[in-house]
């Protein structure tokens, strides 16, 4: 079984599909950090992040087992992965390796931005996770406050929103719901009122 969990940046998607797996001992992948993992291995290289070539062969290298959200979560490797994120090579060298992933059993889940529209149309359950943007902004200015770091709201929102410009606006695989994708906005929901949402559509699934 697999299940999509797409939505732009901070609406709660990771920690509803980290929490999904878990209950239904279904393996996950993140599939952000298989564009953060390929930007890492170009910077740690000294490689270009302009070369679509280099950067695809890199791609197809990349290990999906064992991806290390904390060392991804820096910002210089986010600014790095969405630069090569644009380029149709690499994103057809990650969507092949993800959907390999997407195959394991007993089953999967998977979250990113083009999950239940490119890599997984045909996945048994599709979820489109959003909130609004000065949510999405202050859940992540908070966590930054909460582990000790400082942050700019104002900078944070800008760069939610330019992020969702960039997702939303790209030619190649653009962040949009699946036409059959169930809609949860978390906005004015709990993570466990979100888990219990989809909970409800996986069972049904389940039972299908």
């Amino acid at each position: 079984m697999i299940i999509a969990i797409d939505g732009p940046a901070a609406a709660g998607k990771g920690t509803l599909s980290r929490q999904i797996a878990e209950t239904y001992g279904f393996q996950h992948l993140d599939t952000g950090l298989t564009y953060r993992a390929t930007a890492k291995a170009l910077l740690d290289a000294g490689l270009p992040l302009d070369n679509e070539e280099v950067a695809e062969k890199i791609a197809r290298e990349v290990e999906l087992a064992g991806l290390d959200r904390e060392v991804l979560s820096a910002h210089a490797i986010g600014e790095a992965a969405s630069k090569i994120a644009v380029m149709p090579a690499v994103r057809r060298a990650l969507v092949e390796a993800q959907r390999t992933f997407s195959q394991r059993k007993p089953g999967t889940v998977l979250d990113g931005r083009d999950i239940g529209t490119v890599v997984c149309p045909d996945a048994a359950v599709k979820l489109y996770v959003t909130a609004s943007p000065e949510v999405r902004a202050k859940r992540r200015y908070d966590e930054i406050l909460g582990r000790g770091g400082e942050a700019d709201f104002a900078e944070i929102f800008a760069d939610v929103q330019k992020r969702d410009e960039r997702d939303m606006g790209r030619a190649d695989s653009p962040l949009r719901p699946a036409e059959d994708a169930h809609l949860l906005d978390t906005s004015e929901m709990s993570i466990e009122a979100a888990f219990q949402a989809a909970k409800v559509i996986i069972d049904a699934a389940l039972k299908k």
